[in-house]
């Protein structure tokens, strides 16, 4: 038999096979997609975190598609039993060789449902910080203030310490004024800065008092709260409006400085 009469003879016997696979295949991506975004729109009407969220529709869509694949490879007259023995094998020697990649995702499996912090929440661990931006399944992704990225894998944030500041943020500002001022005077107009400020919350209230008393000047701490996204912001707009409300009401606010005595001699 000749070459071109046996690709005939293949086309013949195996074509319909191959093309309806094909077909099985394309329409079976098309429906995963189409059962996957089915999913999520009715998984944001319920009160689920986002993480879990995405990976039900991950899985809604990984399990449709294997349904399918299985249906194309019976399509295209593959034996099914010996193939999924075969993966089941194959499987076996692949999770051995990625267990750093399966503590990953069992890592991320726990921070998901354990909720440790969420999406949104300001946290700090091994020696870096940041807001939650998003928790894969492998890794958990900071943002910092100048919106550069620090990604943690899982199995680093599972059993170590870890600081949740939550979605709000305590800042701290420190201001000294002249020993002859009148205090009482100083807090009222910073307390004043402080709640003209949009960027400060109400609840919880700002703490304010007399944190030290160093050599030139008494020093005032200001602890307002803000929100984690208006952290540096807020910090820098309430020390320009705190200097710049007690110059006004003419409350000095003094420079280090030391007074040299000169003794004759004798």
């Amino acid at each position: 038999m000749s070459a071109q009469a046996l690709t005939i003879d293949l086309m013949i016997r195996y074509g319909f096979q191959v093309l309806g696979a094909i077909v099985i295949l394309a329409i079976g991506l098309l429906f995963a997609r189409w059962v996957g975004n089915v999913t999520q729109r009715w998984l944001e009407r319920r009160a689920m975190e986002p993480p879990i969220r995405t990976l039900v529709v991950r899985t809604v869509r990984i399990v449709v598609l294997l349904m399918v694949l299985v249906v194309a490879l019976d399509k295209f007259g593959v034996q099914i039993a010996p193939l999924i023995a075969g993966i089941g094998i194959a499987g076996l020697g692949i999770g051995i060789a990625l267990q750093g990649v399966l503590g990953n995702v069992i890592a991320g499996l726990t921070i998901i449902f354990t909720k440790p912090f969420r999406v949104g929440e300001y946290i700090e661990l091994l020696g870096v910080y940041g807001e939650v931006k998003t928790i894969d399944l492998f890794s958990t992704t900071l943002i910092h203030m100048d919106l550069s990225r620090v990604v943690i894998p899982n199995r680093k944030i599972i059993g170590e310490i870890l600081h949740n500041y939550g979605t709000v943020r305590q800042i701290h500002l420190k201001v000294g004024v002249a020993y002859g001022t009148n205090l009482n005077e100083a807090f009222a107009i910073v307390r004043e800065i402080i709640g003209r400020n949009p960027r400060v919350l109400k609840e919880p209230p700002p703490l304010l008092g007399v944190t030290t008393v160093a050599d030139s000047a008494i020093m005032i701490s200001i602890q307002p709260w803000v929100s984690v996204s208006d952290v540096i912001a807020a910090q820098a707009e309430l020390y320009q409006s705190i200097i710049e409300g007690l110059r006004a009401n003419t409350i000095e606010i003094p420079f280090p400085q030391r007074e040299v005595r000169l003794l004759g001699s004798s």
